[in-house]
């Protein structure tokens, strides 16, 4: 290994900000890539030297390995950190990094190669005596050969993808006449997102803890473990909250799945960091699952618990140095949890959200950290993932931890997009999470489609967002008219000043009056309700008022006319008052006329003019921020008109189809 003084970060968003914070607080030169979408993006602004390397879609700008390379040449980059995802795992970029002479920030090809691929990888880690979930990793890839594997383990099996991550290509099969369908949709998924629809089966085991090992090695033979995570709170399979310790480790089983993972990733002559991940069941009992070969998004919570800079210890190894540190001399402390805030909406099967992220300021607390590559007014693209934050809380217990994180969702101010704040609070809050009982079934065994489905504002809620729009018109009409007294103002001289909004809210219209009262305050009426509501303080974003002499804390955003965003105790609603827009003709549900639900790439289309589709029927497939959405008849009829192309993009409301309805 050779010595560098300056890092190209061949990544974007929260990842490339956190990369390099550390780098530059070891005095690097740090060097960002970014693609057109990205050009204002804050891993930008942070970067001592940044390149453009091409448009918004990934496969032309960072997962071009050629124009990443180019852009370390133009700016002398000595090496690269690829982050996670894009490129972190791709053999053949760290290849060319090495023939290059650029030093990779990560483990060496053969390591990437070799575990990149899970059915190779499981062979290996068998012939390690690592312990294994039965199952078949063959290369015959025939439908024949994996029915009969299938019979031979038993079911419920896991079928996966044999390269990638993240729950693409991964499909659950309980009965063996849907194997058939889930093999395809398994591949053709897989296929598309890493370029290979190979397959492997493996033993479903049912509600286990999903655990992983950091482990880090050097070259010079030393290989330690720092401790595990549970990750178990996942949805589709992808993680959802992460945590370290894991609540139920035993001293004796963290030093046996900690030389498990040791082992694993000595036999591959690993180094750098990388991740071993296991099964744990409610016997103890514990089986291989995967091997990530980079820094894994929930590292942030390791490092809160070790007190160590996960990034500065990979490029310490990358430069060739000794780790320094022994097994010995790694001590857990504490407890952290983390979860992944995304721009999408719980209520419509978790649908990422794309636009303007019109306010945000994390929430200042002490044991809370917040990894973000986001500003206020930045945009959330359609071509990339849709995470906002990682919101990590440290607290000298697990309970300490549990209730910090929860605080720092509440308190940190997010407006423009609907996103999963409520849903993360609502699961942080669960009695079961808060035992440390959750098992990779939680989300599905709790929170079924009436838990999450949209909740109208309650009455409280409604009159201090009425009360708040009405000052936030007012100042607006004060600036506009200048002659007008302050005193003027709420003031009328024949009857009490009465201002009404219709409120357009979870399908619900809500009838709501605001009047000034002589004696201060104001007295609003909403539904069969009167509440009297006084505003204590009011900032920018920030209030506090009473509402019937309770004090409420909020955020809101009244910055657009007619509009108010408000958070009150984690929960986010947005309030149209209709009485200030025009009427417009809507398009309704039910209606026949299929729309792009967000912009993404069409990967197949089922239905031409002329077919018989039911409700529910399947018409198409839409990939969009790295998942794969079916695009549903919502009329039983005849398709008359067919706008859908195959591999075409297309942008959100764009029409797809038509549908005329069954007479009857």
């Amino acid at each position: 290994m050779r010595k560098f003084n300056s890092i190209l970060v061949a990544n974007r968003g929260e990842i490339a900000v956190r990369v390099m914070r550390t780098a530059k607080s070891l005095g690097y030169r740090t060097i960002a890539v970014y693609s057109e979408a990205d050009a204002n993006a804050l891993h930008v602004r942070m970067a001592d030297e940044a390149v453009l390397i091409g448009a918004a879609p990934v496969q032309q700008s960072y997962l071009d390995k050629a124009k990443i390379l180019d852009a370390a040449r133009q700016t002398g980059a000595e090496a690269i950190h690829p982050g996670y995802g894009f490129l972190s795992e791709n053999a053949d970029f760290a290849k060319a990094c090495e023939a290059e002479g650029i030093v990779f920030i990560g483990p060496t090809a053969e390591a990437i190669d070799l575990m990149g691929n899970k059915a190779a990888a499981k062979r290996r880690m068998i012939a390690a005596e690592v312990p294994c979930v039965p199952g078949y990793e063959d290369p015959d890839q025939s439908d024949e050969t994996l029915i009969a594997a299938a019979k031979k383990i038993g079911f419920p099996i896991m079928v996966k993808a044999a390269a990638g991550g993240g729950g693409r290509g991964m499909r659950l099969v309980h009965e063996e006449k849907n194997l058939v369908a889930a093999l395809g949709s398994a591949r053709s998924e897989a296929l598309n997102a890493f370029g290979s629809d190979e397959l492997i089966l493996e033993k479903a085991i049912i509600e286990p803890r999903h655990v992983e090992v950091q482990v880090f090695a050097d070259t010079h033979g030393n290989v330690i473990h720092l401790g595990e995570r549970d990750c178990s709170v996942q949805r589709r399979p992808q993680k959802v909250v992460e945590e370290a310790p894991c609540p139920v480790m035993t001293p004796e089983l963290r030093e046996e799945m900690g030389a498990a993972a040791v082992d694993a990733a000595r036999s591959i002559n690993y180094r750098g960091a990388g991740t071993v991940e296991f099964l744990l069941d409610s016997a103890g009992s514990f089986y291989f699952l995967e091997m990530n070969t980079r820094l894994q998004v929930e590292h942030p919570v390791t490092e809160l618990v070790t007190g160590l800079d996960l990034v500065a210890l990979q490029i310490r190894v990358a430069q060739g140095d000794v780790l320094g540190i022994a097994q010995e001399d790694v001590k857990l402390t504490g407890h952290a949890i983390e979860v992944r805030l995304y721009a999408e909406d719980t209520t419509q099967d978790f649908l990422p959200c794309t636009g303007r992220i019109s306010r945000w300021i994390p929430a200042d607390l002490d044991g809370v950290r917040f990894d973000s590559g986001i500003d206020s007014g930045q945009e959330i693209s359609p071509f990339y993932d849709p995470m906002i934050a990682k919101v990590i809380a440290y607290g000298e217990n697990r309970e300490a931890a549990r209730h910090r994180l929860i605080e720092g969702l509440k308190e940190s101010v997010l407006f423009g997009l609907t996103t999963n704040r409520g849903f993360l609070i609502d699961t942080l809050s669960e009695e079961k999470f808060a035992k440390g009982e959750a098992t990779t079934a939680f989300i599905g065994d709790l929170f079924d489609e009436s838990r999450l489905a949209a909740k109208a504002p309650d009455e409280a809620e409604v009159a201090m967002a009425a009360v708040l729009l009405y000052q936030a018109e007012r100042d607006r009409a004060r600036n506009a008219a200048v002659f007008v007294e302050n005193e003027l103002l709420d003031w009328s001289s024949t009857h009490p000043l009465i201002t009404r909004y219709i409120f357009d809210a979870v399908e619900e219209k809500i009838d709501t009056t605001v009047s000034p009262r002589r004696e201060g305050g104001y007295e609003v009426g909403v539904r069969d309700s009167v509440l009297i509501v006084e505003v204590m303080n009011r900032g920018e974003n920030r209030a506090q008022l009473t509402v019937d002499g309770k004090r409420k804390r909020v955020h809101f955003d009244a910055s657009e006319e007619g509009v108010i965003d408000l958070t009150h105790d984690g929960k986010t609603c947005r309030l149209v008052n209709s009485l200030a827009f025009p009427l417009s003709a809507e398009a309704t549900a039910g209606s026949g006329r299929i729309a792009a639900p967000m912009h993404g790439t069409l990967l197949d289309v089922f239905v031409k003019p002329g077919d018989t589709v039911e409700v529910g029927s399947r018409l198409a497939v839409l990939e969009a921020m790295k998942m794969q959405h079916d695009i549903l008849a919502d009329i039983a009829g005849t398709v008359t008109e067919v706008f859908a192309v195959a591999a075409k993009q297309v942008s959100v409301d764009d029409m797809l189809f038509e549908i005329e309805a069954n007479e009857e």
